[in-house]
């Protein structure tokens, strides 16, 4: 566990400690070292292992790079269209008097949009980057902002009925979905309370309201929500079309479920081989290391809703200076992440992860139940997914408690709050990363990730002990 601890405690220091010569304070150096010392201490000198372990890092985290880039475009068409101005105005005036309520709102369609894309780094880009603007207006530091981006959308991610963590969780142990999924419909409404009564309290004062910070301008301001409404719907048609998409490749619907972005590429003919093997655009893409990213549904999802945006006439044609828009918002978020993957692939190919497994698998008793959910904690916070976290520690560490006695939907429950609570801790947590680069661009501003995992931490507790309690009754 040495190889896990001390590039950790590095990479904390270098955060922490912004008087260190050059590189104190600078996560992207941080994550570059941190890797760096992990393939160090885990033997590995050969300087075309590490290109390797940076490809494979990069093939890992290359469906979040290319949803960061598509995530940047829609969010400056929303811009461009007046989609945003639209939300913000029509929460302004319904709710710019409570800023309490207000946040409690936006914590509510973030934790819808997880639900829906079944990712916390997905809902977070796409929804989380309409929402920045109002919460900037209301004069928030940029890590609470962050804080509360990464809070609604991972308790999204794991909120029924549409949530791969649970029926994750469940297959690993065997057991069946539905009362693992009915068990969440309480547990995650819990865990939503309290994060909207931690944030709305804590985070949100009675001066933060909409117009409390004079360098965004709030449009529609002296209108009404109705009549904003009334008077901007068209601005809504690509959002609205995306949620319709996602629900469609989410929501079983008899006739109507599709997975819309891949069946496009799949139904586009690139090469017919000698045995008269047809290949799709979509079988080429998702062969090619990297490039694969592109054919997340996700990420073509995002894809068909700018599709239709160029529909409109104040986008294709200004498409070339929105681009260029939304490339130069982004980038400091990609060189992150492009860094963050030099450090996940170097977790992988010096078994970091590994480690962290091992580590589990050698308890017993009440000691497994402690440590396993300590390695699953620290496995969500070094890879920032609640699913991969699952398959690496809960494969093993789920049927070992059912065989010690745990009742099998318990530990489905369990297993799914544990990965989640991972998301947000300090110091590595992947999704913080992101959130924080994401504001960081689109404001041009610094923004610590470290202080805003500390905010989000309550979140991260409530799932741990949700996740704990299931363990133990």
């Amino acid at each position: 566990m040495l190889k896990v601890v001390i590039p950790m405690a590095v990479l904390l220091i270098i955060v922490l400690c912004k008087k260190i010569p050059v590189i104190g304070g600078k996560i992207n150096v941080a994550l570059v070292v941190t890797g760096a010392l992990t393939l160090l201490l885990g033997g590995l000198y050969n300087p075309g292992q590490w290109v390797a372990a940076w490809i494979d890092g990069l093939d890992r985290l290359s469906w979040i790079i290319a949803l960061s880039i598509a995530g940047s475009l829609f969010a400056e068409i929303s811009i461009r269209l007046g989609t945003i101005d639209t939300i913000i105005g029509a929460l302004t005036a319904k709710f710019g008097r409570h800023p309490r309520m207000l946040i409690i709102c936006i914590l509510f369609a973030l934790t819808l949009a997880g639900s829906l894309l079944g990712d916390a780094i997905a809902a977070s880009t796409v929804i989380g980057m309409l929402t920045i603007g109002i919460l900037v207006s209301m004069n928030m530091s940029y890590e609470k902002i962050s804080a509360i981006i990464v809070m609604g959308a991972c308790v999204g991610s794991i909120m029924p009925p549409m949530t791969q963590a649970l029926a994750l969780a469940s297959s690993l142990v065997g057991t069946p979905a539905d009362p693992v999924i009915n068990l969440g419909y309480v547990t995650v409404s819990i865990s939503f309370i309290v994060v909207a009564i931690y944030s709305a309290f804590f985070l949100v004062h009675k001066d933060n309201v909409p117009g409390a910070n004079p360098e965004v301008q709030i449009r529609f301001a002296d209108q009404s929500a109705s009549s904003i409404l009334r008077a901007n719907w068209k601005s809504l048609i690509p959002l609205l079309f995306l949620i319709v998409v996602v629900l469609l490749r989410t929501v079983e619907i008899p006739y109507l479920s599709v997975d819309l972005g891949p069946s496009i590429l799949q139904s586009i003919r690139f090469l017919t081989l000698e045995d008269g093997t047809v290949l799709s655009l979509y079988d080429l893409l998702s062969g090619m290391s990297i490039v694969n990213g592109l054919t997340n549904g996700i990420v073509l999802s995002i894809l068909c809703a700018i599709a239709v945006a160029f529909f409109f006439p104040v986008i294709n044609k200004n498409a070339a200076n929105i681009c260029k828009e939304s490339f130069s918002k982004v980038k400091m978020t990609v060189v992150l992440q492009i860094c963050c993957a030099f450090m996940l692939g170097s977790f992988y190919a010096a078994g970091s992860v590994d480690a962290v497994s091992e580590f589990a698998q050698g308890l017993n008793g009440n000691v497994l139940k402690i440590g396993g959910a300590a390695a699953m904690i620290l496995l969500g916070m070094l890879t920032g997914s609640q699913s991969t976290t699952q398959n690496v520690v809960f494969s093993f560490f789920g049927p070992a408690l059912v065989a010690f006695g745990v009742n099998p939907t318990y530990a489905a429950v369990a297993g799914a709050h544990l990965a989640t609570a991972g998301q947000g801790l300090p110091p590595a947590d992947l999704t913080t990363f992101v959130v924080v680069g994401i504001v960081a661009s689109q404001f041009g501003k610094k923004v610590d990730p470290l202080k805003s995992m500390f905010y989000s931490m309550p979140m991260c507790i409530c799932m741990m002990l949700v996740g704990l309690f299931f363990l133990y009754i």
